[in-house]
């Protein structure tokens, strides 16, 4: 258990939010990545948003699987709970952990290793089944562990430092997502924390999958001219969506007049995010239009950034399930072990 530092005297008092705690609270060990990492960034941004919402540390389960971005869990709220799973297995972890305490928000932390090459299969389950947490790729395209070759995010045509040029095509996770059927899904970039953070407490709010893909340039191995994942490339070739806001449900709700048209997603809880249209009618509801923009942008060697699809009806995985309210883990033996009477007819059922 991490305990908060008294300031020294004289000093003015720490901020705090809803629930009596600082940001200081919400934040994790000295990060070992190299500097300038954009999974900082995005670390950074997790403890901001967790502040922010005013959700208690002890609640969150953090998880992850292996490589540069699965490290990151342990530089925020080190007051959670937290696993490194096999290489491409977290999924799986995850799933376990949600289904026995559904009250833990759940937050995963993977790469575009973890999750395009070696964890793809898991990943692609996990948004059959919709389960509540948030999921976030840190996608550089590179293996940053094993000294940057390509990843399975690689965009065709991009160069490594060596000078090899990537031949295969891309996957592109939220195009993907949106096929399998995911709720939530959004982009962004390491080097835009205001969107960031939006995208992250919407995320938090949704009951289901929330999948954000953030492109997070590797400073080290993909960093360089010719790269299509460097801050760089990212910054010029950046097209947002829309300006996103974000409204907690224990804020009082106020109308923005500015210019432009705006559009309201209510959340599960009450809470809302609201898109701030710029220079595209776009629509995150809009399954098909979600997809075409993508593969427009795609061709035009773009990438979004910003809410690409959100589905409020779709079904949570514990709701499919039709698990009982109180979380697994807290119920009684007499609970959870069926009388011989119900086994009986449960077999009888299957004859």
């Amino acid at each position: 258990m991490v305990q908060s530092v008294s300031p020294p005297a004289g000093a003015p008092k720490p901020t705090t939010n809803r629930i009596g705690l600082t940001q200081a609270d919400y934040k994790g060990s000295a990060s070992t990545l190299c500097d300038g990492c954009g999974h900082d960034a995005i670390s950074s941004q997790i403890v901001r948003a967790f502040y922010e919402l005013g959700v208690e540390p002890h609640m969150v389960a953090k998880l992850s699987g292996i490589g540069c971005s699965s490290k990151t869990p342990a530089y925020f709220l080190s007051r959670s709970h937290g696993i490194n799973t096999v290489h491409g297995r977290m999924p799986s972890v995850a799933t376990g952990a949600g289904m026995a305490n559904s009250s833990l928000h759940l937050i995963g932390v993977s790469g575009d290793g973890d999750t395009a090459s070696i964890g793809l299969g898991q990943f692609c389950h996990l948004l059959r089944r919709n389960l509540s947490m948030i999921y976030i790729v840190e996608n550089n395209g590179v293996y940053g562990l094993t000294k940057g070759q390509f990843s399975a995010t690689a965009d065709y045509g991009s160069k490594l430092k060596s000078g090899v040029v990537n031949e295969l095509s891309p996957i592109d996770l939220c195009g993907l997502a949106i096929e399998l059927g995911c709720g939530f899904v959004a982009r962004s970039f390491a080097g835009d924390p205001k969107q960031v953070v939006a995208l992250l407490k919407a995320a938090a709010s949704y009951r289901g999958t929330a999948l954000l893909d953030i492109i997070s340039p590797c400073v080290t191995f993909n960093n360089h001219e010719g790269s299509t994942k460097s801050y760089k490339y990212a910054k010029e070739m950046d097209v947002p969506l829309h300006e996103l806001g974000y409204i907690p449900f224990f804020e009082q709700i106020t109308v923005d007049y500015e210019p432009g048209s705006v559009q309201e997603v209510e959340l599960h809880d009450g809470s809302h995010l609201r898109l701030k249209k710029l220079h595209t009618d776009y629509d995150p509801t809009n399954r098909l239009m979600a997809i075409n923009t993508i593969q427009k942008a795609n061709t035009d060697g773009q990438f979004l950034t910003g809410l690409m699809y959100i589905d409020e009806k779709k079904k949570d995985f514990k709701t499919i399930m039709d698990t009982v309210d109180e979380p697994l883990v807290s119920l009684q033996e007499n609970k959870l072990r069926p009388p011989k009477t119900a086994l009986a007819a449960i077999m009888t059922s299957l004859m």
